[in-house]
């Protein structure tokens, strides 16, 4: 979010008006998300994460790396309401730019949205797998949580040059080697570069493949421990929706990244129309943290199953219920 009060208009009130018009779009989409959006995100992600631990046994390879974008979800989820209130705008300085509080949200913000994007990714790489090589356990659950442990490990570790260009943002004029860093424009590269560039390329090297294993007809296509057809029309839609909803955000990173000091300071029009994108790139990149598990909510078949065997149990606690008493007394007689 953002302001039209701190920008000195030398045309006629077009631009302002212009930019009260943007201000006030997207303040309509923050006050929807804040909502509609963020407690159904919130409630999903929960009920996806709490469904999969509850029925440890029955998770596949999906379900983990579902439950892991589910996780990364919850953080995006908790950080939107701070940033879509609009910090910005009510001159809260806590969403400046190098404050301490704004930089480990930023963080955890980028590690999420890496575990998501390469979650995604590793997800269509071991559907190629499994579909080409079944019942190899090389995309078992058990490897599979190991690849999520390193997942998120590889996402710190990535994000800890993002951290440290940020931080010699903060602390440039007290340290000399910090000053001759390009400070946020080159934590924005890396960024693009790790968190959309490299994922992406994986993703269209994956589906490459899979049509080239669909097309195929092999002995293969009968085996009963192939995953479930539902999970490949999943698969389709969490890759389309994950890079439909971030690209945007990306999109403007590289902008950023690329566009002239002189340019930001000079042409106010076209920097709050770069502004405005930004903004709704944002809203679209929170919007995956909810959109994702109503995704899996209504494709994957399994999970109503697993969500009544979990409300069941919470209802009928650890004795279980009499129905339940009544067929096993009258199986042992």
């Amino acid at each position: 979010m953002w302001s039209c009060e701190d920008l000195n208009y030398t045309n006629s009130g077009e631009e302002q008006y212009l930019c009260n018009e943007f201000h006030l779009i997207l303040f309509i989409f923050s006050i929807l998300y804040l909502i509609i959006c963020f407690p159904v995100g919130l409630c999903y992600n929960v009920q996806l994460v709490l469904v999969n631990l509850y029925n440890k046994a029955t998770m596949t390879m999906p379900d983990v790396y579902f439950v892991n974008m589910a996780i990364a979800g919850l953080i995006i989820n908790t950080i939107a309401p701070v940033y879509l209130l609009g910090p910005a705008y009510t001159k809260w300085s806590l969403w400046s730019f190098g404050n301490e509080v704004y930089i480990t949200l930023l963080i955890l913000f980028n590690v999420s949205s890496l575990v998501i994007m390469y979650s995604t990714t590793l997800l269509s790489l071991d559907y190629y797998i499994e579909c080409a090589l079944p019942r190899t356990y090389m995309s078992s659950v058990y490897n599979t949580k190991h690849v999520c442990g390193f997942i998120w490990g590889g996402a710190i570790l990535t994000s800890f040059s993002s951290l440290l260009f940020y931080i010699c943002n903060h602390v440039s004029t007290k340290i000399i080697e910090c000053s001759k860093m390009q400070n946020r424009e080159a934590a924005d590269a890396i960024m693009v570069l790790i968190g959309y560039v490299v994922p992406i390329i994986a993703v269209i090297y994956a589906l490459v493949l899979i049509l080239q294993i669909r097309k195929e007809a092999t002995p293969l296509d009968q085996e009963s421990g192939r995953l479930d057809p539902s999970i490949h029309r999943l698969l389709i839609a969490t890759i389309c929706t994950q890079f439909i909803l971030w690209t945007p955000y990306y999109v403007t990173l590289l902008v950023n990244t690329f566009m002239n000091a002189r340019v930001k300071s000079s042409n106010t029009f076209y920097m709050r129309t770069f502004q405005f994108t930004e903004g709704l790139s944002n809203f679209l990149a929170f919007s995956s943290s909810f959109v994702l598990p109503l995704i899996h909510r209504h494709i994957n078949k399994n999970f109503s199953g697993k969500l009544q065997r979990l409300l069941k149990k919470l209802h009928c606690g650890n004795q279980g219920c009499a129905h339940e008493h009544t067929v096993v007394q009258q199986v042992m007689t």
